[in-house]
């Protein structure tokens, strides 16, 4: 067959070449797959599809583009010839896949597709990287002629999000795989309707995955003021209990004022309750306690009133943001309300437990810190705690026992060391 002045092998001839070919056209990529698997590491999942270019769609685009490889190899190579899709949730991901596959392969070529198109126009957007088979893949069959791969083998990578697969897969039904594409402008605007729609969608996803992310990098910031707050007020009692002379800042057990927030301007529109947890526990990390307790009292208060769910996270940041300022009746007021509010919440049994057993109330410590391993037990500090203060109320085997249990989790550090000792001394006592 003769098409502008290239000759197409014939179709049998091709079909032959194909077949020849396939087995290690899919061990490639097959192994090209794995590659891309093993370095891609997203906060998210991805998802991935892979696949040999079927002979009939081939031979379609083979005469169609009649490619530069055409009569030096008996299968003339397409850049898609195999591919690999990667579906990510977020447009934050495409990115940082892009940047991971630059840095692990040899690229050849990126295009991003319908990146040229206007807000009327439709058609699904992509990013393409063609990159180059790996060596240690290309290798596999030494010098069998038997699998060799065809000359110029590239692997074409297809990265979008799910809705932009959504809208590709749709599109290309409707419009690709059609005889007759939409002419009329009413439904060409109704399938640029559609796409900017998904479009729009896929930012509104991205905003709350960055709001998300925002109000994490907060609780985490708060959280930690919160533990180090805890562990210099059980340490102090430790020594006190051991006659040990405590550092003096840490006797004094003053206010701890966070360390900042995390960006000192808010990204988002307020008017939500979403928007006033973030702006109270943004205000906690800055330091403006009163402004934060504020806050969580207007959600509290606010009518509607929220489910019991939001009331509990509520009631337990204020406590917290008491505990800040040493306000223990207060945090442990509000605790209490949180499990009261959700049974489940099993940081603010876990709190309750602090607070007893910052008190002197060591049996009820033991009780809230076992209700919250009851609801969680893959929480190595709260072991920790709990064998602390068996060791309080001289309950030697429990508090070994329980050190034991936090050791498999993981926690190593110097205040488990210092109780492994005081456990281990009174262990020598007992023989």
């Amino acid at each position: 067959m003769q098409i502008k002045d290239k000759q197409i092998p014939p179709k049998e001839d091709l079909l032959a070449a194909y077949e020849k070919s396939r087995p290690v056209l899919q061990a490639v990529l097959y192994g090209v797959l794995n590659t891309v698997k093993a370095v891609i590491k997203l906060g998210s999942t991805p998802s991935y599809k892979s696949r040999v270019k079927s002979f009939e769609s081939y031979y379609e685009k083979l005469i169609r583009i009649q490619p530069e490889s055409l009569g030096r190899q008996p299968l003339p190579v397409l850049t898609d010839l195999i591919g690999i899709r990667i579906i990510c949730a977020f447009l934050e991901d495409l990115a940082q896949v892009q940047k991971t596959i630059c840095e692990n392969f040899e690229v050849v070529e990126i295009e991003r597709k319908g990146s040229e198109r206007t807000f009327s126009e439709f058609g699904y957007e992509s990013l393409h990287i063609l990159i180059k088979i790996p060596e240690k893949i290309a290798d596999m069959g030494g010098k069998d002629e038997r699998i060799q791969l065809p000359e110029g083998l590239v692997c074409e990578l297809q990265i979008r999000t799910i809705l932009q697969d959504a809208w590709a897969e749709v599109e290309h039904e409707l419009v690709y795989k059609s005889e007759f594409s939409p002419f009329d402008k009413p439904l060409r605007r109704k399938l640029a309707s559609v796409n900017a729609s998904l479009s729009l969608a896929d930012i509104i996803f991205q905003e709350i995955r960055d709001y998300q992310n925002k109000l994490n990098q907060e609780l985490d910031a708060r959280r930690a003021t919160f533990y180090e707050k805890a562990d210099v007020l059980v340490r102090n009692q430790l020594n006190e209990r051991l006659n040990v002379n405590a550092d003096a800042s840490q006797k004094a057990v003053k206010p701890i004022q966070p360390t900042g927030s995390i960006n000192s301007e808010m990204p988002y529109v307020r008017g939500t309750i979403d928007d006033m947890i973030l702006d109270a526990i943004h205000a906690h990390n800055s330091g403006d306690l009163d402004k934060a307790e504020d806050i969580y009292t207007m959600i509290i208060n606010a009518e509607p009133q929220p489910n019991n769910i939001v009331l509990s996270v509520i009631y337990k940041h204020r406590g917290m943001a008491y505990f800040a300022q040493n306000k223990f009746e207060e945090a442990l007021s509000d605790f209490m309300e949180s499990v009261k509010k959700d049974d489940t919440n099993f940081r603010s049994f876990y709190y309750i437990g602090i607070v007893y057993g910052l008190q002197g109330d060591n049996e009820g410590a033991i009780e809230y810190f076992t209700k919250s391993l009851e609801r969680n037990e893959y929480q190595s500090h709260v072991l920790y705690r709990r064998a602390l203060t068996h060791y309080y109320m001289c309950n030697y085997e429990a508090a070994a026992e329980d050190m034991v249990k936090a050791h498999k989790l993981g926690l190593d550090n110097e205040d488990t060391q210092k109780l492994e000792k005081l456990l281990s001394a009174q262990k020598e006592m007992k023989f």
